[in-house]
């Protein structure tokens, strides 16, 4: 393929806003492992943080970091806070729809762990506006940018310590190199490994392995957020989130008898560990989840899809409590990155769930991960902008026999992730 400026891994949020932040002479290849619309980004119901107020920076800042467990880089979550006003401004450009009032000012909701209502929301598809509306953008407004559907990154082109773009498989199962000046990893989370999870099955670490491969550093990958509450099917596939927004609103949780038994407003991963702990004492595969102090007509405009997929499910959510229980949703660690999401690898970049810039510490603060993405992915682009180089020069040869069997080098891939956070888990605990 012919040489590019910036190939981009991943279609999700980070890679189309930093996509879109690239003038316009240069020529830019995103890839995307299916269908454009398969990223965790259009799965995103709650909403976004932003700074309402500047009264409000330290309660953001130590609601993170206690979310964090204090194990977060303070350095970026002060930039993540700092920038997230301007990013909200450049979305309302892109013709992003934020829940408004009567008098046309901004409605913002809370979620668990958060001390005050700080979060922007387009109903319970919050993702799928945003991520939307910037692929809009993209199509539309971009003629520099090509996407490539149904293709897989399988390996990094590296020369020394220098990236020189990727190798990638087509549906067909051929193979091609796609060589850039700079490659930027946008490739999403984990969730792909794991039994239950909210992710799309798709995303297996593949930023994460090649890594592995080239001795580009890792960090915290080890750090697996469990969302609490998602909904409890005995049918296969993909679980369904119930948002957190929903406990912001009023939403209560369940024993089997009919009790309370936990804050609902507590930090994910101890709410998890609350609700594992009742599921044991009650034998049971799930609590409840009671929706309707929040009100028949909020739940069916505030969560209209929440609604119409527990009905599928034959729970009527304004009259009856549903089943929950927690999945895999979350990654926090990933490819360490500074705070220019600039990786151990010179013209190697990683943005999004696949990046670790230390924002979240050792648990995510609820509708965090949007921002994160677009303030790092921004950096990400403003930073290769300012510093650009050209590479020029033949490329390394490629094998891509060493590719396959496809399948067998997924699972080899997949045994190295795993058993490298069963270690540091392991170690964590010695």
């Amino acid at each position: 393929m012919k040489k590019q400026d910036i190939v981009i891994v991943g279609s999700g949020c980070a890679g189309l806003f930093a996509a879109l932040q690239f003038p316009a002479d240069k020529r830019i290849t995103m890839i995307t492992k299916e269908v454009i619309e398969h990223s965790d980004s259009f799965l995103a119901q709650g909403g976004i943080c932003v700074l309402k107020t500047p009264e409000d920076y330290q309660s953001f800042f130590d609601d993170t970091l206690k979310a964090g467990h204090y194990e977060n880089r303070k350095e970026s979550v002060d930039i993540m806070i700092r920038s997230s006003r301007d990013t909200i401004r450049e979305l309302i450009g892109y013709g992003v729809d934020f829940a408004r009032a009567e008098d046309g000012t901004l409605l913002y909701t809370r979620e668990g762990a958060h001390s005050k209502p700080r979060i922007l929301y387009h109903e319970d598809e919050t993702g799928k506006e945003i991520t939307s509306r910037l692929l809009s953008q993209v199509r539309s407004a971009r003629p520099n940018v090509q996407i490539i559907e149904n293709t897989a990154m399988v390996d990094l082109i590296c020369q020394g310590d220098t990236c020189r773009g990727v190798v990638i498989r087509r549906a067909d199962g051929s193979y091609d190199t796609i060589s850039a000046d700079y490659t930027m990893l946008a490739c999403g989370g984990i969730g792909g490994l794991y039994k239950h999870s909210t992710n799309y099955p798709q995303l297996t670490g593949d930023g994460l392995a090649v890594c592995m491969e080239h001795g580009v550093a890792l960090e915290n990958i080890n750090y697996v957020q469990i969302h609490p509450t998602t909904l409890y099917t005995k049918k296969p596939g993909r679980s369904f989130l119930i948002s957190e927004s929903v406990r912001g609103e009023g939403a209560l949780l369940y024993n089997a008898k009919g009790e309370r038994f936990a804050n609902e407003l507590m930090p994910r991963d101890l709410l998890t560990e609350a609700i594992r702990a009742q599921m044991a004492n009650d034998g049971t595969d799930f609590v409840w989840e009671d929706l309707r102090p929040i009100g028949e007509e909020e739940i069916k405009t505030h969560f209209p899809n929440i609604y119409a997929r527990c009905l599928e499910e034959g729970y009527d959510v304004t009259k009856e409590c549903i089943p929950v229980t927690p999945a895999q949703h979350y990654f926090m660690g990933g490819i360490h990155v500074d705070e220019e999401s600039k990786t151990t690898m010179e013209h190697l970049y990683a943005i999004g769930e696949t990046a670790c810039n230390g924002v979240h510490g050792k648990n995510r603060l609820a509708s965090n991960s949007l921002l994160e993405s677009l303030v790092f992915a921004k950096r990400a682009a403003l930073h290769i902008i300012e510093h650009y180089t050209p590479q020029n020069g033949p490329l390394p040869a490629v094998d891509f026999s060493a590719y396959e069997p496809a399948q067998a080098l997924a699972a080899r891939r997949k045994d190295a992730i795993l058993s490298e956070i069963r270690r540091l888990n392991q170690h964590e605990h010695q």
